[in-house]
């Protein structure tokens, strides 16, 4: 699987760009803020239908315009596909493939599969439960559509029951009705739980291997699953708790308000380890992602390396580049030399300057 063209129009400060790429690496290099963040930001909306900047479509267009657009042409074992995503300023974004508007977001998932790895990253082990929750719906929904229904239709119900419950704040009598939302929350919720904890699971034992290689055998990597509730306990949860849910008008417990913890030599990194720690485990992780969407889906994804090299010792950027051979990698730096240094085979190189993208070498 690999991204042959990208277009673009208005999008950011990116005025018109049609670049074909290469099926290995591609490096795009140049100063701070000229546009280099904003072409990977792009392929990962065409690939998730969001932005991992932003939750804001408005915020994508370029400034004075109304409008913008992103068009990529994927190959996949001989099979090609169109994405377009058209960005609007006072409406929702419209997304085609193939030409054909798909009508919801889940019909995106799986034409096109990306690990994305960036300095922000390390929010996934820094920051707060949200964080990691994103990170965890994200990657199972790009490799399961039954995931996606159900994580979609459990926020709908959770949706309606916060609802429901800002209503019996004001009117007890409306209570007994709150049942009929509980009963299709534990249904959905129930499998939510499920294929998140075989998720972790499974990434577990895929880090953990990456992470006694990139540490030498001297650190072990543990990634637990924390649910908030348990499958055999949601309903009992759910009943147990209706009257603070009712008093605060919403959900107490169910897999919105889940965690994961990242531990090393059983200590958590969060809170305790330092650093360089939490990128190695952010490493680990990702590289981790990649070989999971090969074991899931049979093909490998397109990996977007957002000016993170420069953030790695000498040793981890030569562990990540020697773990990223035959997929397509996409690469933006400030030096290029520092890259090319780490890389054995032949690149498309191209330099961002104000938004303008022109090819360097190939």
């Amino acid at each position: 699987m690999y991204v042959k063209k990208i277009s673009l129009k208005n999008y950011r400060n990116i005025k018109n760009l049609d670049l074909k790429l290469q099926n290995n690496i591609n490096i795009f290099y140049g100063k701070n803020a000229q546009g280099k963040t904003n072409l990977l930001e792009s392929i990962y909306i065409a690939a998730t239908g969001r932005s991992h900047r932003t939750h804001k479509d408005k915020d994508l267009i370029k400034f004075g315009e109304n409008e913008a657009h992103i068009k990529l042409e994927i190959e996949k074992e001989n099979i090609y596909d169109k994405i377009d995503v058209h960005l609007k300023n006072n409406s929702k974004k419209g997304i085609a493939i193939n030409n054909i508007p798909i009508k919801k977001l889940g019909q995106l998932f799986g034409y096109l599969n990306v690990v994305i790895f960036s300095p922000e990253d390390l929010n996934l082990i820094k920051q707060g439960p949200q964080e990691r929750r994103k990170f965890l719906d994200m990657e199972l929904c790009q490799v399961s559509n039954i995931y996606y229904y159900n994580l979609y239709q459990y926020y709908k119900v959770l949706k309606q029951r916060n609802s429901l419950l800002k209503k019996i704040h004001n009117d007890i009598s409306l209570k007994e009705s709150i049942f009929i939302w509980d009963n299709q929350l534990i249904n959905f919720g129930k499998k939510i739980i499920e294929i998140r904890k075989l998720f972790i699971e499974k990434l577990s034992v895929i880090s953990s291997n990456i992470h006694k290689n990139i540490t030498s055998d001297k650190e072990i990597l543990n990634i637990k699953y924390k649910p908030n509730v348990f499958v055999n306990d949601f309903e009992e949860k759910l009943k147990k708790g209706l009257e603070k849910d009712i008093t605060y008008t919403t959900t107490s417990y169910g897999p919105h308000k889940d965690d994961i913890l990242f531990l090393i030599n059983n200590i958590n990194v969060r809170d305790f380890g330092s650093q360089g720690q939490q990128r190695t485990v952010s490493l680990s992780t990702k590289l981790a992602e990649i070989k999971l969407i090969e074991e899931e889906k049979g093909i490998l994804p397109v990996l977007l390396l957002d000016d993170v090299l420069s953030e790695l010792d000498k040793d981890r950027q030569k562990f990540l580049i020697n773990n990223i051979k035959n997929l397509q990698v996409i690469i933006t730096c400030t030096g290029v030399e520092d890259v090319l240094k780490n890389l054995s085979e032949n690149c498309n190189i191209f330099n961002v300057s104000n938004g303008e993208i022109i090819v360097d070498r190939s």
